[in-house]
This record gives structure tokens, C-alpha cells and sequence, in this order.
């Protein structure tokens, strides 16, 4: 069954029991915990006893990968997956989400599939890599992943999409979901409107509807498969000057997604055949 979840960082910079608060008055049916150096993302029993005070399940463990995240639970990435797995088992949760090594994570990154494979089997839980992003730098684009920044060419079993990402990479989301098929197994709930190309342009994650990706598109077709995996809200609030406007801006995403998955309907088919060939799979040797 479809769940329809809203992120901790949806909160940033609040705490972590500010986002069960909100989670619970917007509505949404759980919550993904982004591990950070709050100790409190990182504790099975502490997000357990929050998860039982505001009637929120913990649908999803996002590992320590950012670099705000360097030295959460060491400095082995191998190490920070397993453990956001056995956290995801402690909690209940079914998915890890887990962004492609850096490129300079040379060791890690050569058997990244592997470790993500076998982590997902070892655990029982599933581990969806997600789509980031080529990066600028002066104007010049850096190859800052490795494999590289798009599930699509990698051979993993489970992927997450996430439309600011898309955005980013000048990819239609609709065709990248397309494309995955069942490997499309969680979703971060967002927008973008620009490219990388574009220098006023960062990781926006606007709320749905108010970019330029075709957010209710996928969702439609999520839908008409009978998808059963989760949608995460992972929105920017943090320009809400109040507690209200944040709670608004949040079930205004919920309400999106309750609109556009509630009736199935055939999605709109995007003409970019550019962006399309980017997206085709790698062969396997």
C-alpha cells in the first residue's frame, strides 16, 4: 500500500520531535528520519518513543551521507549504511535511502553496488539509491559521484527519485521514473525549476507543484501501477516565519500528493527525447 511521509528535514533546523509534531497535525502516515548529529536521529529508542507519542511510524532511515554528515557514526561509509539498516530493523522502518559515493570515496565507490546489495539482503531491509545531481564548478561541470549521480545506469535493485535532484539535472522525472520501473521503489516529494547550467540555481526542494518538473505526472503513474512504495514529503520550510505558515507549506505537499495519487489517470507523455537518452541504462559487462 501507498504511504504518504514527511521527512525530518522538512523541519531543518528544528528538532527532530518538532517534525513528529508536525507530521502528526499535517497528517501525513509517518515520517523518514534523516540521520544527523542529532543524537536523537541516530537512537532506535528515543525515535521509537516519539514515534509511539505522536502515532507516526517510521517509515524510512535516510543514511548520514551528506557532508554537513562527515563524522556521523564514523568515517566508513560501508559502516554508516549497515548501521542506518540495523536502524531502519530497530525501528520498523523498510527502506534506507543512500546517495552515490563521492568520487573521492575511490575505495568505497568500487564496490558500492555490492555493499548496497548485499547490506539490503543481509538486513531485510531495502536500500534505494538516489538520483543527485552533475556539479558546477567556475562553470565547468566536476564529476562529483562515482558510479555516478544516476541509479538508472547502475545495476541496483531499488531507487529513489527526487524531483529537485531531477531538476538539477536537467532530467524530466516522469522518463527517469518510466525507466526504472519496479526498481522505483521510494520517492522524496519535492520540485525544482532549474539546471545546474544556471548559477542563481541550488537544491531547491520547493513544494510540489511550484517548479517545473512533472511532480503530479509521476505520481499519477505511481498510482495507476498499484505502486507500493512510499512518497516522502522532503520540502524546504525553512523561509515559514511562523509555526503556522510551516504547517501550511506542509499540507499543502500532503494535499498534492493526495490528489494526484488518489485517482489513476494516464500521465502526460514528455517529447524530451534529449533528456530521455541521457537516461538510458548502462549495459552490464
Amino acid at each position: 500500500m501507498m504511504r504518504i511521509g514527511m521527512s525530518t528535514s522538512c523541519v531543518y533546523p528544528l528538532s527532530t520531535e518538532h517534525a513528529f509534531r508536525f507530521a502528526r497535525e499535517a497528517g501525513y502516515d509517518g515520517v523518514e528520519v534523516m540521520v544527523t548529529r542529532d543524537e536523537v536521529t541516530q537512537n532506535a529508542g528515543a525515535l521509537l518513543a516519539l514515534s509511539e507519542r505522536y502515532g507516526m511510524p517510521l517509515l524510512s532511515v535516510h543514511a548520514p551521507v551528506l557532508l554537513l554528515t562527515h563524522f556521523v557514526w564514523g568515517r566508513d561509509p560501508r559502516v554508516k549504511l549497515e548501521r542506518a539498516a540495523e536502524l531502519a530493523a530497530d525501528v520498523g522502518a523498510s527502506t534506507v535511502v543512500v546517495h552515490p559515493p563521492f568520487r573521492w570515496q575511490s575505495g568505497y565507490a568500487e564496490t558500492f553496488l555490492d555493499i548496497v546489495r548485499t547490506t539490503a539482503q543481509h538486513s531485510g531491509i531495502e536500500v534505494a539509491v538516489e538520483n543527485m545531481f552533475p556539479w558546477k564548478l567556475h562553470g565547468r561541470s566536476l564529476a562529483a559521484y562515482s558510479p555516478g549521480w544516476n541509479p538508472l545506469g547502475m545495476d541496483c535493485d531499488a531507487a529513489t527519485l527526487d524531483f529537485s535532484h531531477a531538476s538539477l539535472s536537467g532530467v524530466d522525472s516522469l522518463e527517469l521514473a518510466t525507466a526504472l520501473g519496479d526498481r522505483l521503489r521510494h520517492v522524496h516529494l519535492c520540485d525544482g525549476s532549474g539546471t545546474a547550467d544556471d548559477a542563481r540555481i541550488f537544491d531547491e526542494h520547493l513544494l510540489p507543484g511550484r517548479g517545473t518538473q512533472p511532480v503530479a505526472d509521476v505520481l499519477r503513474l505511481l498510482s495507476s501501477r498499484r505502486w507500493s512504495g512510499s512518497i516522502v514529503a522532503e520540502v524546504n520550510t525553512r523561509k515559514a516565519r511562523t509555526d503556522e505558515e510551516r504547517l501550511g507549506m506542509l499540507r499543502e505537499t500532503l494535499e498534492f500528493a493526495r490528489e494526484h495519487t488518489a485517482v489513476p489517470r494516464h500521465p502526460r507523455l514528455s517529447r524530451s527525447r534529449r533528456a530521455l537518452a541521457s537516461l538510458r541504462p548502462l549495459r552490464r559487462p
